[in-house]
């Protein structure tokens, strides 16, 4: 081999090595950013997070304020009318209140001047507190009066004198002797609402003196979702599709008892619901045990306005049969900030990600501003149009502009968020067409968060029915908070009427109806 040869055989050895050292320099930057990433998502502040919301664990501290004023009383005197000082009369709207008036004893009502009795001439108030009454049980026996008409008793024989019985509301499961239609509504507030599962309630149940397993109670939760909440749901589904702006988010659920299936696969819990100004809000969940893209286009068949969602391309394959996608600005400016997160702090405020966050912020600066001005939806698009819309331009000229190959890993935090923005160009640009539309998915998010905070406290279901059986009744509950009804008095009201009227009759039990909302509407 010539000298010549041997010095290319160097150098091509020579250059695939700092190829090597590229290759690997740019793995272990982006293994760095992860890291930054995971431990961000694990310990540090979310930019996502609402004003007000705190760990559940540091509540107290996070909230305290020393110097917070308490919401003010009445203050009365002797002989004196009720007189109003600050909102103290508001706080207390609607609530019974029972008045404790404090007296001397009688051994001690003596004058200390002349030693006289002294007799009462005045009461002052000196606060009013709040008293909570932890829960009570009772039995409830259900007594049927039988009547019969005394004239035929003198003159028919025993057996033929005719008898005429009260009416009996029916139960809510039949041979149940225990379950009622309170008790049945305080168990899934408790695991829908307050995300309390069956054992812990089992539990509490016990320090009240009642034996009722988390065997039975899931019995309970299936029958009623099966029996009563069903029919709600699917009269609640045939509203939603009358609506042509829809919201739609998936989450996973791991679902232990499932046939053909690893108790470890994940399965998903879709939701959909109508938009922020829906006249009629309805929230649905449904079970199934994948991400196909053939739950929605069942779901949804026959639907074609706007659905509103992330970047799952399941969604896409509604749009033949007329739905037009209107994706996230929420998850493109989610990813930016994960760029800079990934990256050291003292090279975050350099960093070119910083730019494309911006652009972003900006739209939501915009969106703010016209939220505070109260527009009217043909207000919102033609500020959109004249405001918004260029600077979404802008965005996408200069990320397309980014020369990623050269500068930046495709695969890195700052390439997935350019590459993520590009690719869902066409469908974040949706926005611009109809200004009742929202330039996020968020709401849809906060809908799905009730059942991610349950899921962190049970962790999974134990089986398809379960799960179902969870879908409906998460449903027909954040249906009931989207028409500002107390969950626990809807549901009541459902076990109460539904096993006692005919089933062409259930469309009077729907969230929004005038009775349901006299009777269940949060106060």
């Amino acid at each position: 081999m010539g000298t010549e040869e041997k010095i290319a055989e160097l150098e091509a050895k020579i250059a695939a090595l700092k190829s090597t050292v590229a290759e690997l320099s740019a793995l272990n930057k982006w293994y760095e950013e992860q890291f930054r990433l995971a431990k961000h998502r694990l310990y540090g502040a979310s930019s996502e997070k609402s004003p007000g919301q705190m760990t559940l664990f540091n509540e107290a501290e996070v909230t305290a304020d020393p110097k917070a004023a308490e919401p003010e009383l009445w203050q009365v005197t002797a002989h004196v009318r009720k007189k109003r000082v600050g909102k103290r009369e508001e706080f207390y709207e609607g609530i019974p209140t029972e008045q404790v008036v404090h007296e001397l004893p009688k051994n001690e009502r003596i004058c200390p001047e002349c030693g006289g009795d002294v007799h009462a001439c005045g009461h002052e108030v000196l606060r009013r507190e709040l008293e909570i009454i932890p829960a009570q049980v009772r039995a409830v026996e259900h007594i049927q009066t039988v009547y019969s008409c005394r004239a035929c008793e003198k003159i028919a024989a025993e057996d033929a004198v005719p008898m005429v019985k009260s009416k009996v509301p029916a139960p809510v499961i039949k041979g149940s002797g225990v379950a009622s239609p309170s008790l049945l509504a305080y168990i899934l507030c408790n695991k829908y609402v307050l995300a309390l599962p069956l054992n812990r309630q089992e539990q509490e149940f016990a320090r009240l003196g009642i034996n009722v397993s988390r065997q039975t109670m899931a019995n309970w939760i299936i029958y009623t979702a099966n029996h009563w909440l069903k029919p709600i749901y699917e009269l609640l589904k045939a509203t939603l599709s009358q609506n042509d702006i829809l919201h739609a988010d998936e989450t996973t659920v791991q679902v232990i008892q499932e046939d053909g299936r690893d108790a470890k696969t994940n399965s998903y819990m879709w939701l959909y619901r109508t938009a922020n100004d829906a006249k009629k809000p309805v929230v649905l969940y449904e079970y199934q045990p994948t991400r196909s893209s053939s739950h929605p286009l069942r779901f949804l068949s026959g639907y074609d306005g706007y659905l509103q969602v992330d970047g799952h391309q399941g969604y896409h394959k509604l749009e033949p049969q007329g739905v037009t996608i209107v994706e996230c600005w929420s998850h493109a400016r989610r990813k930016f900030h994960d760029a800079l997160k990934a990256l050291d702090k003292a090279d975050r405020s350099g960093a070119t990600a910083n730019i494309g966050y911006e652009y972003c912020n900006r739209l939501f600066m915009l969106e703010r501003q016209y939220d505070e001005d109260k527009l009217t939806p043909d207000e919102r698009l033609e500020r959109r149009l004249r405001e918004s819309k260029p600077i979404a331009e802008a965005f996408f000229h200069w990320a397309e502009r980014m020369p990623l190959e050269e500068y930046f890993l495709p695969k890195s935090t700052f390439g997935t968020a350019i590459t993520y923005a590009i690719n869902q160009r066409e469908w974040l640009m949706n926005v611009y067409l109809d200004g009742r539309l929202s330039i996020s998915n968020n709401l849809a998010e906060r809908s799905i968060r009730p059942f991610t905070i349950g899921r962190n406290n049970w962790l999974f279901a134990y089986s398809q029915k379960g799960a179902q059986a969870s879908a409906i009744a998460y449903s027909i509950v954040e249906a009931a908070k989207a028409n500002c009804l107390v969950p626990m008095a809807y549901l009541q009201y459902l076990f109460e009427h539904l096993p006692n009227i005919a089933p062409e009759r259930y469309h009077e039990c729907l969230p929004w109806t005038d009775t349901v909302q006299l009777k269940c509407k949060v106060p």
